[in-house]
């Protein structure tokens, strides 16, 4: 016991650190005027009220939610089919597939999404696609439909791979019982797979929907600054602005939201456990 705690040292020293001492400083930053003395405080919410008394800081959150909202169910309707599709495959066709959905996250998502700055832009391969069937005037690019696409395609994969997790794992007897009871494959999916499986759908979505609503480079990059999210809020206060406080202060404000959303995910993972262990 004594020789485990003195292998858990380092571990409490880099987690005090690197995530305890960034958020005490963030939170005293919220919590301090700006212009304090590194000794005197002026301790105040003033931070916390101007942001919530203000109209368009709350429509940019609700912004951000919703576009995180919008994009879990599409990285879930996409991904299942994808997932169950690989499951059910031979080892070594799910060996390639498993590859070629990782291949892309091996490049920086921050490469990844210029990428698509070339494809959706005016002239760009998508452009000129959509102008060979007769849609050419379609703006693809700095809307909200690009800054969607770039958060479907950065996140779906580890959608997909949470998925087929809990799909692989799965006891293939149980499919076959269901089967010798008189079951259809639609019934079996309804009665067995997918019970079985939201576990794997639960953590997925809980991979997709925190960082999405946080995301700033993504709207920042394929918005193009017309389309604003919250984590672009940050930025602009901690590197245009320099307002540290008042951009500490709605750091929290959004790690609160992310606790939050995390015990929600939470529960909803227990009950879905419980549900497939019956």
């Amino acid at each position: 016991m004594k020789r485990f705690s003195q292998l858990a040292v380092p571990y409490i020293v880099w987690v005090a650190l690197m995530i305890v001492l960034p958020l005490v400083l963030i939170l005293l930053y919220a919590l301090t005027a700006q212009g304090n003395e590194l000794i005197t405080f002026s301790f105040t919410l003033e931070h916390f009220k101007r942001f919530f008394t203000d109209l368009d800081f709350l429509l940019i959150l609700w912004r951000s939610v919703v576009i995180a909202f919008k994009t879990t169910v599409i990285c879930v309707l996409l991904g299942y089919p994808i997932a169950y599709f690989i499951a059910r495959s031979n080892d070594r066709l799910r060996n390639v597939l498993i590859l070629a959905i990782t291949l892309p996250m091996w490049i920086n998502m921050l490469v990844r999404t210029y990428a698509w700055i070339g494809l959706l832009s005016d002239g760009g391969l998508l452009q000129q696609l959509l102008a060979w069937i007769g849609l050419g005037d379609v703006k693809l690019l700095y809307t909200e439909g690009a800054v969607l696409l770039g958060m479907v395609y950065n996140f779906i994969p580890f959608m997909i791979l949470q998925i087929n997790t809990s799909l692989s794992k799965m006891d293939k007897s149980l499919i076959e019982a269901s089967a010798d009871l008189g079951a259809n494959k639609v019934q079996t999916f309804l009665k067995v797979v997918l019970p079985l499986s939201l576990p794997g759908v639960v953590s997925g979505i809980s991979l997709v929907f925190l960082p999405a609503v946080s995301s700033f480079f993504i709207p920042k990059l394929l918005g193009g600054g017309q389309y604003f999210l919250i984590g672009n809020v940050i930025e602009n206060q901690f590197i245009t602005v320099g307002e540290w406080n008042f951009g500490s202060a709605i750091s929290m404000i959004m790690a609160v939201v992310m606790m939050f959303s995390i015990y929600v995910i939470r529960k909803l993972e227990e009950r879905s456990a419980g549900k497939g262990d019956k």
